[in-house]
C-alpha cells in the first residue's frame, strides 16, 4: 500500500484543503484510536499545538474523533513538540497528538502523532491507520455511557520547562549570560524564555508575540536573521532561534555568525564522549550533515552513521544501534538520554552546559570543525517529481564524474514540499557549485514546459 496521507514527518499540507481538512481530522482520530487500542483500560490522548489560526480548527476535530471512540482526551494548548512526546509519556497516555507543520508558513498545517511510549508511530502503523480511513472501518464507537471526556491542562508549560531545566548540570547556573531566543512566535514563545530565565540568564526575546498567522515570518530558525542581528545589537553571549514547533534550533555565536545542527552535534559529541557518556560509538545523522562532520568524528575515533532525511530515520537507527546523540544539519537533535524527539531547547541547554563549563565564548566552544564546501539549492517542480528522467539522471552522472572522488552529490524529493533538493559538497567550492548549477539547471528545463502547460 502507498502512504497517501503520511509523509516523512505526520501528515502536512494547506490548512483548510485536503489533507489537512478538520473532517480528515476527524477520521484520523477515530482510525489511530482503532489500531491504538490496547485491553479495557481507559484511554487517554495527549493534543497539543503551535499558534497557527487553523489549530482552532482542528484542535476540536480531534478531540471529536477520539471521544467519539472512548478516548479521553487532554488538551495543552500551544507547547513544542518534544513537549507533547514527554507529556505522552508522564501522563500515561497511549497516544500523543501534535498540530504543527513545524517550519512551514502560517498557511500549512500537520498532525504529528506518537506513541505511549513518546516515540513516533512507525510506518506499519501509520500505513494501518490509513487503511482504516480508507476503508471507513474506524471500529466500533462508544456506547453513549463510554464517551471520552475532555480537559485542558493548566500546567503542562510548568511541567516541560522543570523536566528541561533537568538536564542542565546541577550546581550550575547562566547568570552572567545574555541570550537571545527567537520563538518564532511559535509553540515555544512562553516556556523558552521562561526556562532561560529560571536558569539565571539574562533574556531577550523575539518573536514571542504570535497572532495566529506571524509563525515562521521572517523569524525563527528558518530565518534566523533576525536572531543574529540582536545578538550583535545587544551585545549577547549566543543566539537561540528555535522553529515553529520548537523540535529544532540553529544558534548564533557572540559574533552573529550562524551555527547549524553539525557544530552544535560535533560539541555535544566531543564533550559526552570526554565525560564516557557517549553511547553507541558516535552519531547517527542524516545525509545531509557536512562531509566535515564525518572527519572530525574520525580523528576522535568515533563514527558517522548516516540516514535517509528526517528525523524519525535518525531515531530509528539511534534505537536499533545503542546511540544517544543524532540529528540533522537543519537543527534538529535527538539526545535520547532526555527526550525521545527533536528538541530545541533542550539541545541549546547543552550548549550552554558547555559554554559554562569551559568557561570560553561561544565562537570558541562551537567552532569544533572546519566545514567542507557544501552547497544546497531547492528546485521547484509541478506534476510528477522530475527524478526519473533520463536528463535528470544523466546530469546527476556528469556530476558525479566531475567531482571523481573529491565529493559527493545528493538529489532528492523533499518529504513535506514540492521541491526537489540538491546538494553536493567537496574540497573546492567552485567545482561543488558547478554541479548543483547544472543539476538544477536541468530540472528546471524539463519542468518549464509542464508548468506553463498547468
Amino acid at each position: 500500500m502507498t502512504r497517501k496521507l503520511f509523509g516523512t514527518d505526520g501528515i502536512r499540507g494547506r490548512a483548510n484543503d485536503t489533507p489537512m481538512t478538520a473532517e480528515i481530522a476527524l477520521k484520523v482520530a477515530m482510525a489511530s484510536a482503532a489500531v491504538l487500542r490496547r485491553g479495557e483500560h481507559r484511554h487517554r490522548v495527549v493534543i497539543g499545538k503551535d499558534t497557527r489560526l487553523s489549530g482552532y480548527l482542528f484542535e476540536p476535530a480531534l478531540a471529536a474523533g477520539f471521544v467519539s471512540m472512548g478516548f479521553d482526551v487532554t488538551m495543552v494548548g500551544p507547547l513544542p513538540t518534544p513537549a507533547v512526546a514527554m507529556l505522552t509519556r508522564s501522563y500515561r497516555a497511549d497516544l500523543g497528538v501534535m498540530i504543527s507543520a513545524s517550519h512551514n508558513p502560517f498557511e500549512d498545517n500537520g498532525i504529528k502523532l506518537f506513541g505511549a511510549d513518546g516515540y513516533k508511530l512507525s510506518d506499519a502503523i501509520e500505513m494501518e491507520i490509513e487503511s482504516k480511513i480508507e476503508s471507513g472501518a474506524h471500529g466500533e464507537l462508544a456506547h453513549a455511557k463510554q464517551l471520552g471526556r475532555a480537559q485542558r491542562l493548566d500546567d503542562a508549560p510548568g511541567r516541560y520547562a522543570e523536566y528541561v531545566k533537568s538536564s542542565f548540570p546541577k550546581g550550575r547556573s547562566l547568570e552572567g549570560l545574555k541570550i537571545v531566543i527567537d520563538c518564532a512566535n511559535g509553540a515555544a514563545y512562553k516556556v523558552a524564555p521562561r526556562v532561560l530565565f529560571e536558569l539565571g540568564a539574562e533574556v531577550i526575546p523575539v518573536a514571542v508575540n504570535p497572532n495566529g498567522t506571524n509563525i515562521n515570518e521572517k523569524c525563527g530558525a528558518v530565518a534566523p536573521e533576525a536572531m543574529q542581528e540582536a545578538v550583535v545589537l545587544h551585545g549577547a553571549d549566543l543566539g537561540i532561534a528555535l522553529d515553529g514547533d520548537a523540535d529544532r534550533l540553529i544558534l548564533a555565536d557572540e559574533r552573529g555568525r550562524r551555527i547549524d545542527g553539525d557544530q552544535i552535534m560535533a560539541l555535544i559529541a566531543t564533550c559526552w564522549a570526554d565525560a564516557g557518556l557517549l553511547t553507541g560509538g558516535g552519531v547517527v545523522a542524516t545525509v545531509m550533515s557536512n562531509l566535515g562532520l564525518e572527519r572530525h568524528l574520525q580523528k576522535r575515533g568515533l563514527n558517522l552513521v548516516r540516514t535517509a532525511v528526517g528525523d524519525r530515520y535518525v531515531v530509528e537507527r539511534m534505537r536499533a544501534d545503542g546511540f544517544n546523540i543524532g540529528g540533522e544539519q537543519s537543527g534538529h537533535l535527538v539526545l535520547s538520554d532526555y527526550a525521545t524527539t527533536g528538541d530545541g531547547l533542550l539541545a541549546s541547554l547543552q550548549v550552554l552546559a558547555a559554554i559554562v563549563a569551559q568557561e570560553k565564548k561561544a565562537s570558541e566552544v562551537l567552532h569544533v570543525f572546519d566545514t567542507v564546501p557544501q552547497v544546497l539549492k531547492n528546485v521547484r517542480f509541478d506534476g510528477t517529481p522530475p527524478l526519473e528522467r533520463a536528463d535528470v539522471k544523466g546530469a546527476i552522472a556528469e556530476v558525479e564524474a566531475l567531482l571523481n572522488g573529491r565529493g559527493r552529490v545528493l538529489v532528492r524529493k523533499s518529504g513535506t514540499e514540492k521541491l526537489i533538493r540538491v546538494m553536493a559538497e567537496g574540497d573546492d567550492r567552485s567545482t561543488v557549485e558547478s554541479a548543483v548549477d547544472r543539476i538544477c539547471d536541468v530540472i528546471r528545463a524539463g519542468d518549464a514546459p509542464a508548468a506553463s502547460a498547468a
